[in-house]
């Protein structure tokens, strides 16, 4: 192997490796602001526009650059800054977000203004360096497809690398402020060769800007993780609301930047959320209040508020969970009191789990399954509710919690057209009808033999009471007629509640 070879070998792994990184910045992407903005539709666009255009601006102006004779020092250059801006990342985090959400952006313009001001200098400079290395592989050899052909194939090769790395191991394992650290650890390795025989006076101000960045993100807390345990699908977080109760504790699950579900340590049979109570009531009414061996399916686990009441209160009922995230359940069990005993968990997604029961049949199915504020697209389609008409007994009832506007929610009317099909009776419930517009948690209830009844009232706990107001939503805003039929082939939930995602806060 000649020197040239040599070195044409170590660009392209340079290339391959850089690539990578910049696939391994935009996962993690994701997962940092989550806390701030969740993950969406909107704020993944976000992360793949900026990205991309900083790649795409690099790109050119490292062709530029290489044409008027850009070296091995530059590269290191470019490199360490790219490091730099990489770590100073959790700096900026600390300072733009807060600015971000203060200015009561919507959704859709603080998704692209924090992943702008977080993202695009280093993927801009990450973008420059395959022009770079290209250039100077050309100069060495005359096979200019050949050098072409390989350059590109390792930079698409190291951008799926780190695209798998990131999302099936290194996030959920280290936490994206580690995957951060040591991204830009790489990238001053690799800036190494490229330096080695630069100046001495570029090494010490590359090396004063890398203590500087570190110190002042360390000086402003970046490198603390908020989350108390990250995975690959949430930041998970537990808050103390003993407040919310009137005696003891009480604790509550959020995930990225929403509270799912609240725990009582003292009373597991008492729920703090309003939705949730009723969910309880709905069932208690409609068995009338037999329901020593119901058998539950859960769809979505959190902090298991409602499987945790039914297993103290009735021991013989069967309860089945399909929670995604193991660590979920983890979180669960070691922080908000939930015991696993008696409850059978599947750490799948909750329609491939009902899917795979098909001598099953339950008497109650719950939806408690949300991505941000949105319920997963393939949750409330027609084709998932005849799956779950078919798991159902004759007098099953399905009950789901949905976040919508008030008065006109669309995603609700279009659940509620959806359910109609496979199901005789649907009606929508509220704790009270509010002054003005706002958001709602509502929930809606399905089955063949439904009462008919206006009002529920609380039979224990906290004295409360919620109103059908089905007719009420049916008749207000958008027809239900207009509003689509949510199948698998289509199915627009984040469009049906855009009127929420792009409302400023």
């Amino acid at each position: 192997m000649t020197s040239s070879q040599g070195r044409i070998r170590w660009f392209a792994f340079t290339i391959f490796l850089s690539s990578g990184l910049v696939m391994v910045l935009e996962i993690a992407a994701a997962r940092l602001i989550a806390p701030y903005l969740g993950v969406s539709l909107y704020t993944w666009t976000s992360i793949i526009g900026v990205v991309l255009a900083g790649l795409s601006l690099g790109n050119w102006l490292g062709g530029v650059w290489a044409d008027r004779g850009a070296d091995n020092t530059e590269v290191g250059i470019v490199l360490v800054l790219s490091g730099i801006t990489t770590l100073s990342v959790l700096l900026l985090l600390t300072w733009v977000a807060p600015l971000i959400l203060s200015a009561s952006h919507d959704l859709l313009s603080a998704s692209v203004l924090l992943v702008g001001s977080l993202f695009f200098v280093p993927a801009f400079l990450m973008g420059i360096v395959m022009p770079l290395l290209m250039t100077l592989a050309l100069s060495m050899d005359t096979r200019t497809g050949h050098i072409v052909g390989k350059m590109e194939a390792m930079a698409a090769l190291g951008s799926i690398f780190g695209t798998f790395i990131a999302g099936f191991w290194l996030i959920q394992y280290f936490g994206t402020r580690i995957v951060l650290v040591s991204n830009a650890i790489i990238l001053f390795i690799l800036a190494v060769p490229y330096l080695w025989n630069g100046r001495v006076l570029i090494k010490v101000y590359l090396v004063i800007a890398t203590l500087v960045a570190s110190g002042l993100t360390y000086w402003r807390g970046g490198f603390l993780n908020p989350c108390d345990k990250e995975s690959q699908y949430y930041c998970i977080r537990v808050v103390d609301l003993s407040d919310e109760v009137a005696y003891g504790s009480a604790k509550g699950m959020v995930l990225d930047h929403l509270l799912h579900s609240i725990n009582y340590r003292e009373s597991p049979d008492v729920f703090i959320s309003s939705y949730a109570h009723l969910m309880d009531e709905l069932v208690s009414q409609h068995f009338s209040g037999q329901r020593d061996k119901l058998r539950y399916f859960f769809a979505g686990g959190g902090a298991y508020t409602q499987p945790r009441a039914i297993r103290l209160l009735w021991p013989d009922a069967v309860v089945d969970v399909a929670e995604l995230d193991a660590a979920v359940t983890d979180v669960a069990e070691k922080q908000l009191w939930f015991k696993k005993e008696g409850v059978n968990i599947q750490h799948q997604d909750a329609r491939v789990a009902l899917a795979s029961k098909p001598g099953e049949s339950y008497d109650v199915i719950v939806g408690d399954v949300f991505h941000d504020i949105t319920v997963p697209y393939h949750l409330v389609t027609v084709e998932y509710m005849d799956l779950i008409k078919s798991r159902l007994r004759s007098n099953g009832i399905y009950m789901m919690n949905i976040v919508d506007a008030y008065p006109d929610a669309r995603l609700l009317k279009s659940m509620y057209r959806t359910l109609k099909k496979p199901f005789n009776n649907v009606q929508i419930y509220l704790e009270k009808l509010p002054d003005k517009p706002e958001r709602q948690t509502y929930v809606i209830i399905a089955g063949d033999n439904l009462r008919q009844q206006q009002q529920v009232k609380a039979t224990k706990g906290s004295s409360r009471s919620w109103l059908n107001v089905t007719a009420v939503i049916l008749s207000s805003g958008t027809p239900v007629e207009e509003l689509p039929l949510l199948t698998d082939d289509f199915s627009p939930v984040d469009r049906l509640i855009n009127e929420l995602l792009l409302k400023k806060s």
